[in-house]
């Protein structure tokens, strides 16, 4: 398929509105890959509804591209393998999205090897361009849109990114390989300054994901109306649906049901958002600058049975201290965001060969 066709194909899938976990990375104890359990993983989100899978990504763990680990094409591979199974049977393939880092040398590298892959688009990380301007910045991403669709990531600086600002992302919406954008810098101003710069670029085709997963249910159910245009964030891409999948696709359904009846949003979505940030908290370890983020998701994912436990490629990136009496809070006050009782169902076949 052409890079144009490939725009069309992906875009019109990302603006439908998709739940889009950030897939996590399964080990062993010796922190080799657990290949049976990334398998359960891929298979845990097809079947609790999601739309797409984003892989490599933060929640992956960005160290799978270190040489020594080499954990990033058979990663890559594995996962897509899985998707391809999910997708048999039905109408309407699973988006893959793979998540795009370095210099531009390495990020046309990946793109052009994960295109190769099977994979429909790139959330570029623009992390590794710290010092790089906003000139820099828009050729960067320009080379990379010439190999695979290109989904744009405000990443929050905690975990990361760096500050860009709306000059940066007016010029960026005018990428025609622009199909979507993840916004993630878990701030206000922020989030508002991608909303304004792609509405006075005047793309109605590039699709709008929340990745700010302390403001879930607010950001899907607000009103953007900014110069006299009105946009909405039509799914999420997020490392918080990485758990409680199922009730993620029951969620987006709600919030996009309201949305579409232009009905006031009742009291429940907005408890619900309250719910969801406190989980967060918790998981993501806010308390202690989300030096926990990754191991928290493994923490839940260890206490269900689809990871054996929450090792990370790095030894020394566990949950911090207390975050696991915070777990053990939030999980026992919100059971109805986890699925459980779902995964307890199903758990064994998913594990299975």
């Amino acid at each position: 398929m052409s890079a144009s066709g490939l725009e069309r194909v992906v875009g019109e899938a990302l603006r439908g509105g998709l739940v889009i976990p950030a897939c996590p990375l399964a080990l062993t104890e010796s922190r080799r890959l657990d290949e049976r359990r990334q398998r359960g993983l891929v298979r845990y989100y097809a079947e609790a509804g999601a739309g797409g899978l984003a892989v490599g990504v933060h929640t992956t763990q960005f160290a799978i591209r270190d040489p020594k680990h080499g954990l990033w094409g058979p990663v890559l591979e594995l996962v897509g393998e899985e998707l391809g199974r999910a997708d048999r049977g039905r109408a309407v393939g699973l988006v893959r999205i793979v998540g795009i880092c370095g210099q531009t040398a390495q990020a046309v590298a990946e793109a052009s090897r994960a295109r190769q892959l099977g994979y429909q688009a790139g959330l570029v990380s623009l992390a590794a361009l710290g010092s790089v301007d906003d000139d820099g910045l828009i050729a960067h991403c320009r080379v990379v849109g010439e190999v695979l669709p290109v989904v744009g990531f405000y990443l929050q600086p905690a975990v990361g990114g760096r500050v860009l600002s709306y000059r940066f992302w007016r010029r960026f919406f005018e990428l025609e390989a622009v199909v979507a954008v993840k916004i993630a810098p878990f701030d206000r101003y922020k989030t508002i300054d991608v909303v304004r710069a792609v509405i006075d670029a005047g793309r109605d085709d590039v699709a709008l994901y929340t990745g700010n997963d302390d403001a879930i249910v607010l950001d899907l159910v607000t009103p953007y109306r900014l110069g006299g245009v009105e946009r909405r964030m039509v799914g999420g891409l997020l490392g918080q649906w990485a758990v409680g999948t199922r009730a993620a696709v029951r969620l987006l359904e709600r919030c996009r049901a309201v949305a579409a009846a232009g009905e006031a949003v009742p009291a429940e979505l907005l408890r619900a958002g309250v719910e969801l940030t406190d989980l967060n908290g918790a998981l993501f370890d806010a308390a202690n600058g989300f030096k926990g983020c990754i191991a928290g998701i493994h923490e839940v994912l260890r206490r269900q049975g689809l990871m054996a436990g929450r090792w990370c490629l790095d030894p020394g990136e566990d949950l911090s201290a207390g975050q696991a009496d915070e777990i053990d809070r939030v999980v026992s006050a919100y059971p109805h965001w986890t699925d459980d009782a779902f995964v307890r169902e199903h758990r064994d076949r998913w594990l299975a060969g």
